[in-house]
């Protein structure tokens, strides 16, 4: 930095605390009420640190630490650090779904910094939707912000084999549903799967976007790459807390980073660690946050001009996030990838992001592929239309045996998930291989909230039989760790009529990825009667959150933000009166 761009004076803080007023003379008051010299924050920037830790949150356990480390960080600096929490969202706990509530945050944490007399933020997150749900809200809040992201938990053990979370819990649940395994056993699984804090360590949605968030510029270099009980995340968290208040003093604000250069980096990086599918709805709703039109289309011409070089699991077949870690993290993947990215994009730490990469190599070949060796070519998402999902719908083929990429085959059809889970225990359900299992009322008015029952469960009797993957398809999601022949996102969802409420058993499904099509085979003369039978489905909310989340959510592939929210419907709110 070279020198301040702004003074005290041009500070949002100062209009709090700086003027000859009563009401300056009550902010200072009270301030000292709390202990606070009035030396503590004269002539400094205010950083507010947004905490979403919270006893029932274990992938943001270690957050009651790394706060202090980041008040460490903004003193040492010379700013006054302000700890604001917010809601927490632990993906494993909270019922039906975080995802009903990433907006809430997102409102939350706009809210919390334009309301209180701050004058940058360090975000802290890292599970699931606390990545987006942080960013939407800071986008649309507009000052300077650098992201913390919690980093992953150390990788399980069971028997001295590696066992990765989300991907294994799938894997251990069917054989134990096959008979295959004992209650000794799982309970050994259950205590070895997860070992440290921290979120998922596989290539799940925690990792695919605290990823995408360090490659749009939001983090410090290499930030989201570090496991959590590493020392290096305890100095990684100081450093964001100096730089938050260099970055007040820049005037560096999101409106800065993120422009379509940064967009197109975060994707570009997405598809290349063959990312989770709920990449697709935050990536859309964060571009759009920023006034980026991002579509389900470029997100499908990137999966097929960008190779998968992660071979970390769920899409790889061994390795996990500490691994990803000492090969050489995400600047070692983007090191990768350089013809490949913008590397003028801008960057919270000041540098562009060619200058970041200096010096970043690739220290195991075997976890980060050559470009000209990769796990896969293409193919990290598909994007598929037809009769079934007009508006799309999306698969990770390369998460799913080759055979399913054509498929043809009978639908059998489930309108709820207890119908769902009671069928398919059922040793006697009427089910072959080449069945095309389907959920629907699991979109994001179905569900509510769109949540992760997406990886169907296999019936039973296949899984005796020694079946491990089959086509499924639903209008829900799936969580990130998770792998097989799923269709996804399907919208428009069948909770609002779309052509997924029209599917019966024993309709003929086709698939084809290769050419990015999805039809049911019934003609449109039988679909349009069936149109006459349906009726739309009871509302499942009469008051609070969800009766708002009802009235304004949008569908998966407008990125499920709230229509009042989106950059489009106006300038961003002014700055607060105070009388």
């Amino acid at each position: 930095m070279t020198g301040p761009k702004k003074n005290y004076a041009d500070l949002r803080s100062s209009r709090w605390y700086a003027a000859d007023d009563l009401r300056s003379f009550g902010h200072r008051s009270r301030t000292m009420q709390m202990g606070y010299d009035k030396s503590d924050w004269d002539g400094k920037p205010v950083i507010a640190i947004i905490n979403t830790w919270s006893d029932i949150n274990p992938c943001h356990a270690h957050f009651k630490q790394r706060v202090e480390d980041v008040k460490r960080g903004v003193l040492q600096n010379g700013g006054f650090p302000i700890e604001l929490p917010a809601l927490s969202l632990s993906e494993s706990f909270v019922k039906p779904t975080t995802m009903l509530y990433r907006n809430l945050l997102a409102m939350e944490t706009e809210e919390l910094l334009r309301s209180h007399p701050v004058d940058g933020a360090v975000l802290m997150g890292g599970c699931d939707k606390t990545t987006p749900g942080l960013i939407l809200g800071a986008i649309s809040a507009g000052l300077p912000a650098v992201y913390l992201p919690a980093g992953p938990m150390l990788r399980g053990n069971y028997q001295g084999r590696p066992l990765g979370s989300g991907s294994d819990a799938w894997k251990y649940w069917d054989e134990r549903r096959a008979g295959n395994i004992d209650d000794a056993e799982l309970t050994e699984v259950e205590a070895g799967i997860a070992r440290s804090y921290g979120h998922c360590m596989t290539m799940g949605t925690a990792s695919t976007m605290t990823a995408i968030t360090e490659a749009m510029g939001l983090t410090l270099p290499g930030a989201s790459s570090i496991p959590a009980a590493d020392a290096n995340h305890i100095r990684m968290s100081s450093a964001c807390g100096r730089r938050a208040v260099d970055m007040v003093w820049e005037d560096l604000t999101p409106d800065k980073i993120i422009d379509r250069a940064a967009v197109d980096n975060a994707v570009t990086v997405a598809m290349s660690l063959g990312c989770s599918t709920n990449a697709v709805i935050h990536l859309i709703a964060m571009a759009r946050r920023a006034g980026i039109d991002l579509t389900l289309d470029d997100l499908d011409a990137a999966s097929r001009d960008v190779p998968v070089i992660a071979n970390v699991r769920p899409s790889g077949d061994t390795y996990l996030m500490e691994d990803f870690y000492y090969a050489g993290g995400l600047r070692g993947l983007m090191s990768r990838l350089r013809e490949k990215l913008n590397l003028e994009a801008a960057t919270v730490s000041g540098q562009t992001l060619g200058e970041t990469l200096r010096g970043a190599e690739v220290y195991n070949d075997d976890v980060i592929k050559p470009l000209d060796a990769p796990v896969y070519h293409e193919g990290s998402l598909a994007v598929l239309r037809g009769n079934l999902a007009p508006n799309g719908c999306v698969i990770k083929p390369c998460a799913c045996d080759p055979r399913f990429h054509h498929h043809e085959g009978p639908a059998l059809v489930f309108d709820s998930y207890p119908e769902l889970k009671a069928a398919v225990d059922d040793e006697n359900l009427e089910v072959t291989a080449d069945h095309v299992l389907v959920l629907r009322n699991a979109g994001p008015l179905g569900g509510p909230g769109m949540p992760e029952w997406g990886m169907l469960p296999i019936p039973k009797k296949l899984l005796k039989q020694g079946l491990r993957d089959m086509l499924r398809l639903s209008d829900a999601r799936m969580s990130g760790t998770s792998y097989g022949a799923c269709i996804l996102h399907v919208s428009p969802e069948s909770h609002i009529g779309g052509p997924l409420a029209l599917l019966r058993t024993g309709d003929t499904v086709r698939v084809d990825i290769p050419s990015r099509s999805i039809d049911m085979l019934v003609d449109d003369a039988e679909l349009e009667a069936r149109r006459a039978q349906w009726t739309p489905p009871e509302r499942k909310f009469e008051r609070g959150f969800g009766w708002m989340f009802s009235q304004h959510i949008r569908q998966a592939d407008e990125g499920c933000d709230f229509d009042y929210l989106e950059t489009r419907f106006g300038a961003a709110v002014g700055e607060p009166d105070i009388f």
